[in-house]
């Protein structure tokens, strides 16, 4: 099992000194120590449970490309992008160069949107669950044409692009999509019909187990094969202390017998330096036992 870094918190001591200064050494090490993929937020305002709008928050594909210019090895993502924030073809561009500059380490990591504070406070429309579900479903047909050799016109019935063009193209040709969120109806069958990878929230292997089945029934509805579509989970509890460790691995097993590939994990506490360096030491090669 790969393992996942989501540094989700900017709020430690004296950060207004030393934010970026911790977020760099945190993903130094998370590059150096064999994690496999990074991801922030895509939040203007910082999330109500972790303090909400006078908390501090950097704007996600900025920070990306940020990061990309420190790293070698990890992957690169948001978990999630918003669907709302971004006209598809400008997303399309800004994943594309992440890509590009990155060598090939990007992922679209896309989902429908959901903090509403934050769309009303900046100004950002906020349309009803299910437009912005159909707002998500013509973004993910928008990037794939973008990255076909269909450079020809789209129309949807959100958005209407003229000339789907994106030169200089991903490195590998398309960047790998991963869908967020777990809903049985809608999110699970995107994901079947579009994306490359999902990401799950890891509530016991029982909820997984069921989310992972109707995903696969999904795929058969749409003719996919279940098995090319990488499976990971997110939110897998405290992981400090021998005895917290032991029982997460213990889970983390379970998770990996039904297909679960990758768990991404959030840094807790004051100081995400420390304990990054405690889950490559200990955690990350543990994992990629399983």
């Amino acid at each position: 099992m790969k393992t996942g870094l989501h540094y989700a918190n900017f709020s430690h001591p004296h950060w207004a000194g030393t934010l970026e200064d911790r977020l760099t050494e945190t993903v130094r090490i998370a590059d150096q120590g064999g994690v496999s993929l990074v991801t922030v937020m895509d939040h203007w305002f910082q999330m109500e449970n972790l303090g909400g709008p006078p908390e501090p928050m950097l704007e996600g594909y900025t920070t990306l490309g940020y990061l990309a210019g420190l790293t070698a090895n990890v992957r690169l993502s948001l978990l999630v992008t918003g669907t709302t924030y971004r006209y598809p073809g400008l997303l399309a561009k800004t994943v594309t160069t992440l890509d590009r500059l990155s060598r090939g380490r990007a992922l679209l990591g896309i989902g429908a949107a959901w903090y509403d504070r934050e769309h009303l406070g900046l100004g950002v429309p906020f349309p009803s669950t299910s437009e912005r579900f159909e707002r998500l479903e013509e973004t993910l047909q928008i990037c794939r044409q973008m990255w076909s050799t269909d450079d020809g016109p789209y129309d949807g019935t959100h958005y209407q692009l003229a000339e789907t063009v994106c030169v200089p193209p991903p490195v590998r040709g398309q960047v790998p999509i991963l869908i967020g969120g777990s809903g049985e109806r809608k999110t699970l069958r995107l994901v079947a019909q579009y994306a490359d990878a999902c990401n799950l929230f890891g509530e016991s292997p029982e909820v997984i187990a069921h989310k992972l089945d109707v995903l696969r029934r999904h795929c058969d509805d749409v003719g996919r094969d279940y098995d090319s579509i990488e499976k990971t989970v997110i939110g897998a509890g405290t992981i400090q202390g021998t005895e917290h460790r032991d029982e997460f691995l213990t889970r983390m097993s379970a998770y990996a017998d039904l297909g679960i590939e990758l768990v991404t994990l959030v840094p807790a506490g004051d100081d995400p330096v420390a304990w990054t360096e405690d889950l490559v030491e200990n955690l990350v090669p543990a994992l990629a036992d399983l």
